[in-house]
């Protein structure tokens, strides 16, 4: 009997055929059927069917374990689907079969129930974490532990998405949605690809001095096309490998193995090669070219390069570096807050992702009397308002619509953010908002909820939230991105509970680098302002960390200022080439 299908409603490319009953076509039946329900959704994953008969996958859905399964989706070409059409309090069954080109289906699937419901605050906080995390999961070459750059390329990985990706990996070994076991052994296979692969001059080698290509090819890990050995990005990944090293800290073969992989990897980096032309870090070098004319000079997302350069027990940069660094921050006031400005939002997450700098100043915010964490603070209540104000009259732009940063727009990918305002094209970012939980809890759960609930349809997906969307355009973006899912993972974490910073403050290398760049911890220990006033509301009542310590005076505790007088906004003293993300 032949059954002829029809497009169903999964999220993602589908294609209508005809399909033969179930039989035995030689294709592996699909396993690790799971879900993940929200509000009227049900996301389903499976592992992928590694074979060249495969076409896709069928979906098939049941009201009741006892009626007939009917089917429910088109050819699906990915592992996932995502079910709107379902109602809050009901259950629904599934099951999944392969599909071969010849259009024979395989077997079918075990069984799996899933009932959608309304979530309180803390469901849908883990929900948005869980399907964020799932991206570095599924769309990793676990031999390698490479990541997608983006969900829609097969063959490219961005170095920037395997430092999130590590790190993610221990959030997902803490929630209990992988083993330890099955996390270590992915990590051990990136690190071991990391540090066995070809390092020279050479145009497709992985990288050159310690540093890695921006982009590498998925299956091969060599450069891709004529990406750049990026500072940056080099950077990110080692803040993954850095956090891994400290969190596998059991006395086994396989987690000794992975803390001298890192060891071993972050020594390689010769980071004064980098300085060609002063104190401050090159952007990268080129094989063909030789180094880009453009140096880190503050503010952005680089506090995390200089960093860990700083804290390099093998190849550090001198203090100066840092110095230099921050002589070109530009301090403004907008909208009633003062902060050291960078208009997109990853800029004042980024290196929060790691680094926990609350209650600790350099020479610069000691002279402001502030943290690194309430100037992201300021600056994203900053980004808010400029929503609210919303200056070129964008649509639904507002108190629950805002979140500028660098992401996919309905023309191609770039830079914009706010205040002062660059490249406002009305494209709102989830991550620019799920980023910034620990700086402005209240106002991103709000706007998540909103966003989720105004247009669940057309911006959730698989792995959550996609990357943007543009109302003023009607248009939604069908990609994710690695770099873009990390900090939704790792700063969903670091509120309430604070584990990626408890974890990668204790390293050696962030310690060192910390003092060397002058970080003490603040005077003032009498004005503590607490970011988990709102945990009873979205976690599981939780003791807030105590602040990790710093080398220079242990058993300080976490403090943070009282808001000082705006102080006078001055022009920024030069202005440096936006950073290209992806």
């Amino acid at each position: 009997m032949l059954v002829a299908l029809t497009v169903g409603v999964a999220w993602g490319q589908e294609t209508a055929g005809v399909l033969r009953n179930a039989e035995d076509t030689g294709l592996a039946v699909p396993v690790g059927l799971t879900k993940r329900v929200g509000d009227r959704s049900v996301i389903l994953h499976w592992d992928p069917v590694v074979d060249p008969a495969l076409a896709g996958y069928h979906v098939y859905r049941a009201a009741s374990p006892t009626d007939p399964f009917e089917p429910y989706s088109g050819i699906l070409p990915t592992s996932h689907f995502v079910d709107f059409e379902v109602e809050n309090d009901s259950t629904y069954y599934y099951r999944v079969r392969t599909v071969d080109i010849a259009g024979g289906e395989g077997q079918d699937s075990a069984t799996i129930s899933a009932t959608p419901r309304a979530l309180d605050d803390k469901a849908f906080l883990d929900l948005v974490q869980h399907t964020a995390f799932d991206y570095f999961w599924y769309e990793a070459n676990p031999a390698n532990g490479l990541i997608k750059d983006r969900s829609s390329n097969p063959s490219l990985s961005s170095i920037a998405a395997v430092g999130f990706g590590l790190s993610s990996l221990t959030v997902g070994i803490d929630h209990g949605w992988i083993s330890r076991e099955a996390g270590r052994e992915r990590v051990l296979n990136t690190l071991e690809f990391l540090w066995n692969s070809p390092q020279g001059p050479e145009t497709d080698a992985t990288g050159y001095h310690g540093f890695y290509y921006h982009f590498l090819d998925m299956q091969s890990g060599r450069r891709h096309g004529d990406s750049e050995l990026s500072t940056i990005d080099t950077a990110l990944l080692l803040a993954g490998v850095l956090h891994v090293q400290q969190y596998f800290n059991q006395e086994d073969d396989v987690e000794a193995r992975i803390r001298t992989l890192a060891d071993d990897i972050f020594r390689r980096v010769n980071w004064p090669w980098m300085q060609v032309r002063s104190a401050r870090i090159c952007h990268g070098w080129m094989p063909e070219t030789g180094f880009l004319p453009y140096d880190w000079g503050g503010y952005n997302e680089a506090m995390i390069l200089y960093l860990l350069a700083l804290g390099s027990p093998s190849f550090p940069i001198s203090p100066e570096a840092w110095t230099a660094w921050t002589s070109s921050y530009a301090w403004q006031t907008h909208y009633g807050h003062s902060f050291v400005v960078f208009p997109p939002l990853f800029g004042h997450q980024y290196s929060h992702v790691w680094v926990d700098f609350r209650g600790i100043q350099d020479a610069f915010m000691r002279e402001k009397g502030l943290d690194y964490f309430e100037n992201s603070r300021r600056a994203t209540l900053a980004n808010r308002a400029y929503a609210i104000d919303n200056p070129l009259d964008w649509d639904d732009y507002g108190e629950n619509v805002w979140g500028l940063t660098a992401s996919d727009i309905p023309s191609s990918y770039r830079a914009r953010g706010a205040p002062p305002p660059e490249s406002d094209d009305g494209t709102i970012t989830p991550t620019a908002i799920a980023g910034s939980f620990p700086f402005t809890p209240h106002e991103s759960l709000a706007a998540l909820r909103h966003i989720y609930t105004t247009y669940r349809q057309r911006i959730w997906g698989p792995y959550g939230f996609k990357d943007a969307f543009n109302p003023s355009q009607q248009w939604f973006a069908s990609d994710y991105l690695g770099i873009d899912q990390g900090p939704i993972v790792l700063m969903l974490e670091n509120y309430p509970t604070g584990r990626v910073w408890q974890v990668f403050m204790q390293h050696p290398v962030i310690q060192r680098g910390l003092a060397r760049a002058g970080f003490v911890p603040m005077a003032e220990a009498n004005n503590v302002q607490s970011i988990s006033g709102m945990a009873s509301q979205v976690s599981a009542p939780e003791a807030q960390p105590p602040h990790p310590k710093t080398r220079s005076e242990p058993g300080q505790p976490a403090v943070q200022p009282t808001q000082p007088d705006p102080i006078p906004s001055t022009p920024p003293p030069e202005t440096q080439p936006a950073p290209q993300r992806s």
